[in-house]
């Protein structure tokens, strides 16, 4: 049976969302996503600091755009000055949900002392949470790790003081930042988090079909599923995923030709946004992977990985897409 996951006054039309993910989950994609039924979809990672200095990038990241069920802001910080007044702009921008990042692994990130590295100062975590809460009139939400390693894994005790400031709802991912994304998830850990707290509680990591979803669910007794890496080049797995945990049956992929569809919708919109230059480049890593999803053997997705991914004009690019979704079809 379908099930409402409530955030604060947000009503989420379902339990299988999609993670805010750098360099992935931009505009055109979230707008693929949403068209495929997801209801749920974050945007990029946004550095409070840069966003609230105007950093054309960076706002690019937040662009608020039509087609989406809800419009959910991530952002990123240290200081509870720049977290606060992120949170005042992404509500100003249209955010229904405000999500925090302390779970980003990413040496670039931990280095400056923000995302997962906030897990080993709960204290200075618990301020920027309160920041935070107190900005907006937007839920705020959370998304961290089990710890920075296996001799501090201190989710929920960082879970119990979100709680306390303010949050939400919680997002989990099964791994310390220690892991990054290498390693067993381990989403039985992500059930003591469900246990120190009443919010919501959502896990992530290595949920990528309606079995591992399922498992999740089951070992972590959370509330809902967060999907990463598991919608590259498949921007249709939340959808799939939500009717097959649904009606508890079997998950049900796109036809080939609904693929095709996909991606070349999703391409044209990257065009739009980002303009024929810049789309074509920025869509790259797309269309590897949804040649890499493509009803091919191996050999065929690297030779076409190789030709296609060297194309610069989008004619010639689509041509050559709809020539090889023929081949597989």
């Amino acid at each position: 049976m379908a099930r409402t996951l409530r955030i604060g006054d947000v009503a989420i039309g379902g339990r299988v969302l999609l993670a805010p993910m750098t360099g992935v989950s931009d505009l055109p994609f979230r707008r693929a996503a949403a068209r495929a039924g997801a209801a749920y979809v974050a945007t990029e990672m946004v550095a409070c600091r840069d966003f609230a200095r105007g950093r054309p990038d960076v706002v690019r990241r937040a662009a608020v755009g039509d087609g989406l069920p809800l419009m959910v802001i991530q952002l990123v910080g240290r200081d509870p000055a720049w977290i606060a007044e992120g949170a005042r702009l992404a509500e100003r921008a249209g955010a229904d949900i405000v999500d925090l990042n302390m779970g980003c692994p990413a040496k670039e990130v931990t280095g400056a002392a923000s995302g997962a590295a906030l897990m080993r100062d709960l204290d200075l975590a618990e301020r920027l949470i309160a920041a935070a809460v107190d900005a907006t009139t937007r839920p705020v939400t959370l998304k961290m790790r089990l710890g920075w390693d296996d001799a501090s894994r201190n989710a929920p005790e960082l879970a119990a003081r979100a709680e306390r400031a303010g949050v939400q709802a919680i997002t989990v991912h099964g791994r310390t930042r220690n892991q990054f994304y290498k390693g067993a998830v381990d989403w039985r850990a992500v059930a003591l988090v469900k246990a120190a707290t009443r919010l919501p509680v959502i896990v992530n990591g290595d949920i990528v079909d309606a079995t591992s979803a399922r498992a999740a669910l089951s070992q972590s007794g959370a509330d809902a599923v967060m999907i990463g890496r598991g919608a590259y080049g498949r921007p249709w797995i939340a959808a799939a995923i939500e009717r097959a945990l649904a009606e508890d049956a079997t998950q049900a992929e796109p036809e080939t030709r609904e693929r095709l569809g996909i991606a070349l919708d999703h391409f044209r919109d990257a065009l739009r946004f980002y303009g024929d230059h810049h789309g074509v480049r920025i869509f790259r890593k797309h269309l590897g992977w949804y040649i890499d999803q493509a009803p091919l053997a191996a050999h065929a997705k690297r030779m076409a990985r190789s030709a296609l991914c060297r194309l610069l004009e989008p004619r010639q690019i689509e041509h050559e897409l709809a020539a090889l979704w023929a081949a597989a079809a």
